[in-house]
């Protein structure tokens, strides 16, 4: 560009364009998925395993496990949540993230717990190991694997259809 032309890169953002500040709870997921990737895990969020289940993290390890984490930022938040028992059967491993000030003794048995913040966290209880079925498996990891090459489509190609030739 020459100098003296205007261009986009010139014009201030229009602040009714931005996007709104995150969430508590997207900002734990943010600190969840650092942490899993930590430990060599690749993970989305707001994932969809199965129609009308829709979970804040969900976790591809190295060895093929899938994780399911729910972020909860409060105490109405996580008593708000009627939905978590149904997400059992789409993971290996199922935890809870909370921060710091979350009144842990609220959390269910049986369950993983994660304390974190949004820039990491750290696993303070591992959740017992349910290994899922095999067809499971292979259609979660396959679901997985969709919900993540649409989601590189959509950064690498903005207004396209999502579907390459």
């Amino acid at each position: 560009m020459t100098s003296g032309t205007s261009g986009p890169q010139d014009t201030p953002p229009d602040p009714s364009r931005q996007a709104p500040p995150p969430r508590p709870g997207q900002l734990l997921a943010r600190g969840v998925c650092r942490l899993l990737a930590s430990h060599d895990f690749v993970a989305l969020t707001e994932y969809t395993p199965t129609p009308g289940l829709r979970v804040d993290v969900m976790a591809l390890g190295p060895k093929g496990e899938l994780w399911v984490v729910e972020c909860k930022s409060s105490r109405a938040d996580f008593t708000a949540d009627r939905k978590w028992q149904g997400y059992l059967d789409w993971c290996d491993r199922y935890f809870w993230a909370v921060d710091t000030g979350f009144p842990q003794d609220l959390l269910p048995e049986g369950t993983g717990l994660i304390v974190a913040d949004a820039w990491g966290g750290e696993i303070l209880r591992l959740a017992p190991e349910r290994r899922l079925a095999g067809a499971r498996r292979a259609a979660v990891t396959r679901g997985f694997a969709r919900a993540a090459a649409r989601g590189l489509m959509s950064l690498r190609d903005p207004g396209g259809s999502g579907v390459q030739a």
